[in-house]
């Protein structure tokens, strides 16, 4: 049995944790992002960051808790871990932003459940500030977002047009691989979802993601793909599969709400993308296939956002608290 003010002491420990991992990606964003705007970005929303992660801390102490320093450090790791990932592959910039901003919808969505826990423990002060910072992971997201263009441009800017197809191949190949983590994270949720109606949510978009799946090999067949391609590609995107995220944080509903928000997230980056790559060597049936595609996975990341209200009162009840 856990009480609320534990559970509360809980939650502003996890959120502590995840600003640590946003602190040790955005100290490397800058010089790994091939565009002088989109560097400005993560350093402006480092400078946020650090302001969160103190603001956090503080809430922590006057609860009379304290950061979990394995999982803070495990954070840290994986933190690191990713700029390596980024820096490896010849899309850095691309790869780089959309895994920043799955990454600031994992935030924003830990701090709705945030919010919600510290509204029914009391704590005022708490509510206050998540609020303020959900807000400004909101921002940051929104600024992500207006980048795309940028990230693309400075992935494909040094390639000529035979090598910028083979590109859209490999972000074809990219695209199937997270959509088979999808499928595999959608198979598994409805039984912790803790929730009927979540539950549902998770099995209607499972078939949904599948009829994805099915579209994009279909364009990867069409333009040349073969099997090892997309097997290269799915070990090059398990550094997105946000091992270090469950490793550190127990599965209950809410953290899977949250997840499953990241990782829609984590797809229309990958879609708004792709859609640009083929865009730039006048590809017109992926570039309806991602249009396709995007419009789904909108629609499923804002009915996870409405579901944040049951998620928070099943990871409660999952925990013993009334």
């Amino acid at each position: 049995m856990t009480t609320l003010d534990e559970q509360l002491v809980k939650y502003l420990a996890d959120a502590h944790s995840i600003e640590e991992q946003a602190l040790q990606q955005l100290r490397g964003a800058p010089q790994a992002s091939g565009d002088s705007e989109v560097a400005a970005i993560f350093r402006d929303h480092l400078a946020e960051t650090e302001g969160h992660e103190r603001a956090i801390k503080a809430r922590l102490e006057a609860r009379g808790g304290s950061e979990n320093r394995l999982k803070d450090l495990l954070m840290r790791v994986g933190g690191t871990g990713f700029l390596l990932f980024a820096r490896a592959q010849p899309d850095t910039p691309g790869k780089l932003v959309a895994h920043a901003y799955s990454y600031e919808h994992l935030e924003l969505a830990s701090y709705e459940l945030l919010i919600r826990v510290a509204e029914r423990a009391g704590d005022d002060e708490t509510v206050s500030e998540a609020q303020r910072i959900r807000d400004e992971e909101q921002r940051m997201g929104e600024r992500l977002a207006a980048s795309f263009d940028q990230a693309v441009e400075a992935s494909l800017r040094e390639l000529s047009p035979d090598d910028v197809r083979e590109q859209l191949r490999k972000y074809l190949a990219d695209a199937h691989a997270i959509e088979a983590q999808a499928v595999r994270l959608l198979e598994q949720a409805p039984g912790s979802a803790g929730d009927p109606e979540l539950a549902r949510v998770y099995k209607e978009h499972l078939e949904e993601t599948r009829g994805h799946q099915r579209l994009v090999e279909q364009r990867l067949e069409a333009l040349g793909g073969d099997p090892s391609t997309v097997k290269d590609s799915a070990m090059r995107v398990g550094a997105l599969s946000w091992g270090a995220f469950f490793e550190t944080h127990p599965d209950t509903p809410g953290k899977l709400a949250a997840f499953a928000y990241a990782f829609e997230h984590l797809e229309i980056a990958a879609y708004e993308e792709l859609k640009r790559v083929a865009q730039w060597v006048e590809d017109t049936d992926t570039v309806r296939v991602a249009d396709e595609i995007l419009t789904q996975e909108r629609a499923a990341a804002a009915t996870l956002a409405r579901s944040f209200d049951r998620a928070a009162a099943a990871a409660l009840e999952a925990v013993g608290v009334s």
